[in-house]
């Protein structure tokens, strides 16, 4: 059977470090408080003159080498991403561009936080299609240029950086088992940026209104992400005759700490098998998986033969999971 199989991961975030003890300063806030809260101690901010795609590049380079894949074998290349470097071209172009991967179609794909477990399933699809034979899937944010740093509500969660993976076709048991994907439109007003588009196009009026910034009900989401992600993750699973004792290393979302506890005791996953870095990145949105699979890769929790469940919760709202054999 011919299966993609992730043979490269790559991520990229600014060097820039902006502390909870540094949030102290700019809101009514502590650093206990968000550290009890969200378990986020710090996170990474763009500088001027770095974009989505400055990150994106650089995650994909390392992708590529790590793979041992010329750009210009690449067919395909995706970008899940809610901050664009502009509203068109998509920034996959702009990454196309920047690694001479001539020979590739490009896109972005919005899904906010779920954006690169749809990404990589679509890649999936055109290579189990036989269209694609090698693709690179990217999530990218700087999500620092939606927040309003007067809002103690959100300012505290989010950061930007950018992951990679390279997916090439292969026969074997290894790679993608399945990946699974809904949506449910009647929530889409709990998790949102207000302006930019065409409802609220950009105006000095919605600048000063705010309408800008990305708005947020915490409680609801807190709730509704904790349930379908275990339902998701649960789907994946049974999809493939598995159970949660067969997981090897669990990435969910990396959104908040008490979420990704409560999946993780939903699904009875917790403790080693769990792989968190939200603490150093915070919310990084569509980003956040492939940074923590890159970092997961590089130190060694990965062994051919193991299982992979990814997990991912998302403004829309959308949610999805993917299971993957190592």
């Amino acid at each position: 059977m011919i299966r993609p199989r992730i043979t490269g991961t790559g991520s990229a975030v600014p060097e820039k470090v902006l502390t909870n003890f540094d949030l102290e300063k700019m809101v009514d806030t502590t650093d206990e408080w968000i550290v009890t809260r969200t378990g986020i101690r710090e996170r990474r901010i763009a500088a001027e003159g770095e974009y989505t795609s400055t990150f994106a590049i650089a995650a994909a380079e390392r992708a590529l080498a790590a793979a041992g894949v010329k750009a210009e074998e690449i067919d395909m290349i995706v970008v899940g991403t809610l901050t664009p470097d502009f509203p068109f071209p998509a920034t996959a172009c702009i990454v196309q561009q920047a690694l001479k991967a001539t020979n590739a179609f490009c896109f972005d794909l919005s899904a906010a936080c779920s954006g690169f477990i749809y990404a990589l399933s679509t890649a999936q699809k055109f290579i189990v299609s036989g269209q694609v034979k090698k693709a690179l899937v990217i999530g990218a944010e700087v999500l620092s240029r939606i927040v309003d740093w007067n809002d103690r509500n959100t300012c505290l969660l989010f950061g930007d950086g950018a992951g990679a993976v390279v997916l090439e076709a292969q026969e074997g048991e290894s790679g993608i088992l399945s990946t699974h994907m809904h949506s449910d439109g009647n929530y889409w007003e709990i998790l949102y940026q207000k302006g930019a588009g065409s409802r609220n196009p950009a105006s000095h009026k919605n600048v000063d209104e705010g309408l800008v910034y990305l708005t947020m009900q915490g409680n609801e989401v807190f709730k509704l992400a904790v349930r379908s992600m275990g339902e998701v993750a649960m789907e994946a699973l049974e999809a493939n005759g598995l159970t949660a004792a067969d997981v090897n290393l669990f990435i969910p979302h990396q959104a908040n700490q008490r979420i990704v506890d409560s999946v993780g005791k939903r699904l009875g996953i917790t403790g080693d098998r769990v792989f968190v870095n939200l603490d150093r990145y915070g919310n990084t949105s569509a980003a956040s998986i492939p940074i923590a699979l890159d970092e997961a890769v590089r130190a060694g929790r990965l062994k051919e033969g193991d299982l992979l469940l990814l997990d991912a919760f998302g403004g829309g709202l959308t949610w999805g999971s993917a299971l993957v054999r190592w």
